[in-house]
């Protein structure tokens, strides 16, 4: 018999080991899925006990992850690394008046803000809306109107509570509010274990029209009840699209979804499962409604992973989860152990496509694509195609890796172009589409702002890239050819890295697409200033006709200690209010003024005290945090006309009883 050397002998022990672990964690795993696409297999549930077994057939217990991590641990997961070098290279900001016109008003503006979306005539819900002359205002169990036109006699014309315990956010139609709430409902099922039925609470998203005709009395005028709890909602034309979730395990009682109005059901939708194995599951509801009448209420539900991330174009719904699997396979032996994937194989984003046209809502198709994605901003549908941008990270036994892809999808869904391995070593921190091209922001150290090229779908390409300090978590076009970034400014730490330290707002110059330039930058405040903008694209207030742009800001600034026997001793202050720019697109940012929210020495980040959003009628500005709408003129914002104390937040906690 052959003498073994020493690299052998270890090879033979380490398979051992792996054969010991494989016993030791003895099952019977589910053959994966495999390629660029799930299987088209489409599984239509329709009833409890199908939901069931699809569950006890796809969902793979975390047992696995034991073996496969120990395999991986031994002998890595065969990623590669890439360099820059083998990397391809190859509208105008419009007024935010895509929704109906509301009813006129006595005495109303004749120009006034909407929320800041994504893509034109898809309107998004949010906690504050307003029409000219009423802002009206969900939190906690409450519903505000404010009368808030002109600024000088505003007043709370109503208060009152909602259905429901907790108010998420809401749309405007003409003289309609549709008001969405998470409440908690029980019912009664009978388990398979009991001899009689149990109690069971589940959470129910409620979709509550009001008549507002009469500003200062709404009247409801429809509630439908979703099941789950409550996720976005999208409004076009008349039909709200609504979003909601309820998490599914084979190990709870399973319900169906079902949709009801005046406790009757409307809508008993299938749910649609796609054949992917997976730890755990969430049913996504989505459900359309027509405003104006209680005929077209239709809906359907979705089994898909975690971590859900929702756009939504004219005439689509993307929704999109990722799923972190290893390959699957039958009971592993040591002469599997080098077929194990690599976490590029691994880390994958699952997109579903359901068309949309006046309510109606069909399942179309499901693709993967590598890697994460940020938010709804790493989608974008132009021309056909669904354009997505995703960040890859993982490790080897002897080191971690990160880069980035664009990838370009069609109808189907399936790839047919693909730009990878972006900037190694760095993640995306914010992405915007414009047309046939794609902004895209990745920071490690500096920030690398890169021009893509989407024109040809079969061959996306770097166009160029500019590299300055900092990062941006938001993009916004201020015109074709400047692009607005908001996020921080970096400083070395004493670990040889880079922190965050204050708020930094640049403008980008991509008239050259092949030479971006930053034409300025702002920097407020020291490290721990935050807005909310960095969190919810919602809370940025930028409108070219009026050359403005309002930044909320909490903002942390260093005060110098008087008398101190020690040089440059100081202490922190602290600032919560908004920043009011105007934008020459040549010569950058000019500071038109500041407001600030409130004096108090309770001032934290996202406090009661911080803006989170803002709005103009006219020439007033209104800027609202939890606890206050402060307005002040636009032409002189040190002059505060008016501001109004809103209702403290209340939270409630829910008591489960049983289940779901």
């Amino acid at each position: 018999m052959a003498k073994l050397n020493s690299s052998q002998i270890l090879m033979v022990f380490l398979a051992a080991g792996v054969v010991a672990v494989a016993c030791i964690f003895a099952y019977t795993l589910i053959p994966g899925l495999t390629g660029d696409k799930p299987s088209d297999d489409i599984i239509k549930v329709t009833s409890d006990a199908e939901l069931k077994n699809f569950l006890e057939k796809y969902q793979i217990s975390y047992e696995y992850s034991s073996v496969d991590y120990f395999i991986e641990t031994v002998f890595g997961n065969g990623a590669d690394k890439f360099s820059e070098e083998q990397v391809v290279y190859s509208s105008g900001a419009v007024r935010q008046s895509d929704s109906v016109p509301p009813s006129p008003v006595p005495a109303s503006a004749s120009d006034y803000s909407e929320t800041n979306i994504q893509v034109k005539g898809v309107l998004e819900a949010d906690f504050v809306k307003n029409d000219g002359k009423y802002i009206y205002i969900v939190r906690d169990d409450t519903l505000l109107i404010v009368d808030s036109y002109p600024p000088e006699s505003a007043s709370v014309v109503y208060e009152g509570k909602v259905n429901g315990q907790s108010c998420s956010s809401l749309f405007l139609n003409r003289d309609l509010l549709i008001v969405f709430t998470t409440d908690y409902k029980e019912s009664w099922i009978k388990p398979e274990e009991s001899s009689a039925p149990v109690p069971v609470t589940s959470q129910i998203t409620l979709a509550t029209v009001y008549d507002i005709s009469d500003r200062k009395n709404p009247v409801i005028k429809r509630e439908l009840e979703l099941p789950g709890i409550y996720q976005d909602a999208r409004m076009i034309d008349d039909y709200v699209y609504a979003v909601s979730r309820n998490s599914v395990s084979g190990y709870n009682e399973i319900i169906m979804p079902v949709v009801k109005e005046d406790n009757l059901i409307v809508a008993e939708p299938a749910i649609w499962c796609p054949p992917v194995y997976d730890y755990s599951y969430v049913m996504y509801t989505v459900t359309s409604f027509n405003v104006n009448n209680n005929k077209d209420t239709k809906s359907e539900a979705f089994l898909t992973g975690w971590d859900n991330t929702l756009y939504v174009s004219a005439e689509n719904i993307y929704m999109a989860y990722e799923r972190y699997l290893p390959q699957t396979r039958s009971p592993v032996s040591a002469g599997e152990i080098n077929s194990v994937s690599s976490d590029d194989e691994r880390q994958n984003t699952v997109i579903h496509r359901f068309s949309i046209n006046k309510g109606d809502i069909k399942y179309r198709a499901t693709g993967t694509v590598p890697g994460s994605l940020l938010n709804q901003w790493s989608l974008d549908e132009y021309d056909g195609y669904l354009r997505v941008a995703t960040t890859v990270s993982g490790y080897t036994r002897t080191e971690s890796y990160m880069y980035n892809n664009v990838y370009v999808l069609d109808s189907s869904l399936d790839i047919t172009g693909r730009l990878e391995h972006i900037a190694p070593d760095e993640r995306i921190y914010s992405a915007r589409f414009m047309g046939d091209l794609l902004y895209l922001v990745t920071f490690k150290q500096i920030d690398p702002f890169f021009v893509i090229d989407l024109s040809n779908p079969k061959q996306p390409g770097i166009l160029g890239e500019l590299k300055i300090p900092g990062y941006s978590d938001y993009l916004h076009p201020y015109d074709e050819n400047h692009i607005i970034g908001i996020g921080k400014s970096t400083e070395e730490n004493q670990w040889g890295g880079v922190s965050a330290a204050g708020l930094k707002i640049a403008l980008f110059d991509v008239a050259d697409l092949n030479n971006p330039v930053l034409v300025d930058e702002v920097l407020i405040g020291e490290s721990g200033t935050d807005s909310e903008i960095l969190q919810d694209h919602k809370a940025f207030l930028f409108d070219y006709e009026k050359n403005i742009m309002v930044i909320p800001v909490y903002e942390v600034t260093k005060l110098p200690v008087e008398n101190s026997r020690y040089e440059n001793s100081y202490s922190r202050g602290t600032w919560n209010g908004a920043y009011v720019f105007g934008i020459n697109p040549d010569s950058g940012f000019t500071l038109k003024g500041k407001v600030e929210q409130e004096k108090t020495e309770e001032n934290y980040w996202n406090s009661y005290h911080s803006v989170k959003r803002s709005i103009f009628m006219d020439d007033y500005l209104y800027t609202i945090s939890d606890n206050r709408i402060v307005m002040s003129d636009l032409k002189d914002l040190s002059t505060r006309l008016n501001s109004i104390d809103l209702p403290e937040i209340e939270y409630y906690y829910p008591y489960y009883k049983y289940g779901v």
